[in-house]
């Protein structure tokens, strides 16, 4: 028996423990691609794959709904593969280990993939049912939507005849999103040049800090590994010669960086120790309430690189301390919302590169596009160079929409209270899709997902099921 057999909806999670059994972090959807496929053939749905991995499954109308519209059940197959340190599971040959706890489902030390295979899972079960009412499906599987959503971008919509999207993509129980921010991926490059230095060989790092969603959790004043990096690098240039030899922090450019490290020379080591020792200090206190675990340490090291030169060692310093980070504005019209944000997620050290990978979100296209210049003109100004290898805009508010109307009619049927209408800063497929198919009616919607993109991310049980029934009664009533 599966650890999650004995949970309610039974299909859901029979699914949804079967997909997590299949590795399936970004860039890696294949082997999930063709399990959907098959799902299809052993039905005799009609399916098409892309060389994408995209799948899309169609299911005829029950009996009775011949005549109401299509609707597309949608949600994206790859999941943030992050893990614990010291995590030995190879997540690109292995299935998670799921447990149950109280109410909650988790993975041990690794992400679980609830953003989004719970939206796989409940469109499987409903196509795999035989007793649900719905009108004529088209089940949409995306690939690669945590890595600027390529698998929608690159997406033939010809033969696609949806009217109306139920996406479930949403973490938070009760709320319709019903528009997403626009996002923007910048890849930027600083030349380094070595030079030989005589000096004591340490290692820097910046660790247990909470992390977190680049979209959903950035206004929570959250630390970010790499800019407090740039801190501490600098932090300890004021007191002694310094040179860097690498540096890297970070995974993901939408995962807010946990840790980062790095190889530097010094000439007084004593005075780089208390300099670090103070900067600790001090980000405990700062971060007290936001981010209370983080931690400064200082260590001997070894290593047979040649430093950077002097030039370089502060172009890069003052790139990662002074770039911009985190909230840039808030929303006039939206109370509570974020209008626009950046996150400096992923830095590492090639030879004689540093990269810098940042993920740029904005409801307001302009903003994103300031934002964005932003970033390019420091590292222009820094002697880098800036790729942008993805962009796509904000999906706007839809005044009128029958769907969110039959939606907030379910939900009323469903838990006799009303809902949440939202709009998010984070990025959605719905956006692309309404592009690609300009009557699509979206609407965004899910069960309680804590700490997404982290290895404490749980699914909640109850919320799940509650889920369920919602998007069986919004099935059963777009007729």
């Amino acid at each position: 028996m599966g650890v999650l057999s004995g949970l309610q909806p039974q299909a859901v999670f029979r699914f949804f423990e079967e997909l997590c059994a299949i590795p399936h972090g970004s860039h890696n959807t294949k082997a999930l691609s063709d399990y959907l496929a098959a799902f299809a053939r052993e039905r005799q749905l009609k399916f098409r794959q892309d060389e994408l991995n995209n799948v899309v499954i169609w299911k005829d109308p029950a009996p009775g709904y011949e005549n109401a519209p299509t609707v597309m059940i949608q949600g994206h197959i790859d999941m943030v593969a992050e893990k614990e340190p010291g995590c030995g599971k190879d997540m690109e040959k292995e299935g998670l280990d799921l447990f149950v706890e109280g109410d909650q489902v988790g993975a041990r030390g690794t992400t679980l993939g609830g953003d989004d295979g719970i939206a796989v899972a409940m469109a499987l079960a409903v196509l795999d049912s035989k007793d649900i009412p719905h009108g004529p499906l088209e089940c949409l599987f995306t690939s690669d939507e945590e890595v600027g959503m390529t698998g929608a971008r690159g997406l033939d919509a010809a033969g696609l005849r949806a009217k109306y999207l139920l996406n479930l993509d949403s973490e938070k129980e009760k709320v319709f999103t019903v528009s997403c921010a626009g996002s923007t991926r910048a890849v930027c490059t600083l030349p380094v040049n070595r030079a030989p230095f005589a000096g004591t060989v340490l290692e820097l790092t910046v660790e247990g800090l909470a992390g977190g969603h680049s979209g959903e959790e950035i206004h929570k004043g959250r630390a970010n590994a790499n800019t407090i990096m740039g801190r501490l690098l600098t932090e300890l240039m004021n007191v002694t010669d310094l040179r860097l030899l690498t540096v890297s922090g970070g995974a993901k450019d939408n995962a807010i960086p946990r840790d980062a490290a790095a190889l530097v020379a010094v000439k007084d080591t004593r005075e780089a120790e208390t300099a670090a020792l103070a900067l600790g200090k001090a980000l405990a206190n700062e971060y007290r309430a936001a981010d209370g675990g983080i931690r400064v340490k200082l260590a001997s090291a070894e290593s047979g690189l040649v430093p950077l030169d002097g030039d370089s060692t502060r172009r890069v310093a003052a790139f990662l301390f002074c770039a911009p980070n985190g909230v840039q504005a808030m929303s006039a019209e939206v109370p509570g919302l974020v209008q626009t944000s950046l996150n400096l997620g992923h830095v590492y050290t090639e030879g004689n590169a540093v990269t810098a990978r940042f993920m740029i979100r904005s409801s307001v296209d302009s903003q994103a596009a300031g934002t964005t210049e932003k970033v390019i003109t420091l590292t222009k100004a820094l002697g880098g160079s800036v790729d942008i290898p993805s962009s796509y805009s904000a999906w706007p508010y839809r005044p009128d929409s029958h769907l969110r109307d039959v939606m907030i009619e379910a939900f009323r049927a469903v838990y006799q209270e009303e809902p949440k209408i939202e709009a998010l800063h984070a990025g959605l497929e719905c956006g692309i899709l309404s592009g690609k198919m300009p009557d699509l009616d979206c609407i965004s919607f899910g069960p309680d997902l804590t700490d997404i993109h982290t290895p404490r991310e749980r699914l909640h049980i109850a919320s799940t099921e509650r889920t369920w029934r919602l998007t069986l009664e919004a099935l059963k009533r777009l007729k």
